[in-house]
């Protein structure tokens, strides 16, 4: 049986990690990605993820993953303690955005963030047609079984960034299965056309690691 496509998202962070990096996975899901980063970047890869039984499946192909909770556990992580820590379409779905983000960038140099764009056009026409949370390629579930409670806009997350004083140093757009493409968040017009979004960021004013 053929292995499943790799998504577009993970070929974009592949991209823009550096090989032989250290790489914290935050939410990794059973670790399709820190596989990926494994065999084309030779990381150093960790990863973190509530769930026991994704757990089980990342330690049954080998890969250091520990479980946690991206709200309450990456407090016990030490600054500067990897190069990347990545945050992949899990953004939306904790307690609280604003406090995570905030650690990736304290133990991480750089962060990979990637996240639905509540903004897209798909979405405001499903709403001003039919008044109804939206179903789309990015926000697959409905309403009432969707684990994200902190939806957001492309600007909305710039604006959060800009509070923080974070750097956005490099944005793609993602939209149904087709290959990233750089975007700048700051565009109206990406806030319209992107499902979704994946940002490189980094603390104000600190060298981002050389790739």
């Amino acid at each position: 049986m053929s292995a499943p496509p790799v998504r577009e998202d993970f070929k974009e962070i592949a991209r823009l990690v550096a090989p032989g990096a250290r790489v914290l996975d935050v939410g990794c899901g059973e670790g399709a990605l820190l596989e990926l980063l494994a065999a084309e970047k030779q990381v150093d890869g960790r990863g973190i993820e509530i769930s026991p039984d994704r757990v089980s499946a990342c330690l049954a192909r080998g890969l250091a993953v520990m479980q946690g909770d991206a709200d309450r556990d990456l407090d016990g992580f030490s600054a500067g303690a990897f190069d990347y820590v990545i945050l992949s379409q899990t953004l939306q779905a904790v307690l609280r955005p604003r406090h995570v983000l905030g650690e990736l960038l304290r133990i991480g140099g750089q962060a990979i963030v990637s996240l639905p764009n509540f903004g897209h056009w798909r979405v405001r026409l499903d709403l001003l047609a039919h008044g109804r949370m939206p179903v789309t390629g990015a926000l697959p579930e409905p309403w009432w079984a969707t684990p994200n409670i902190h939806l957001c806009t492309v600007r909305d997350f710039k604006a959060l960034c800009d509070d923080l004083g974070v750097a956005i140093d490099a944005c793609a757009a993602l939209t149904a299965g087709k290959p990233a493409r750089p975007a700048r968040p700051s565009a109206p017009i990406e806030n319209w056309r992107a499902e979704a979004a994946l940002f490189l960021l980094s603390q104000r004013g600190v060298p981002p690691v050389s790739r």
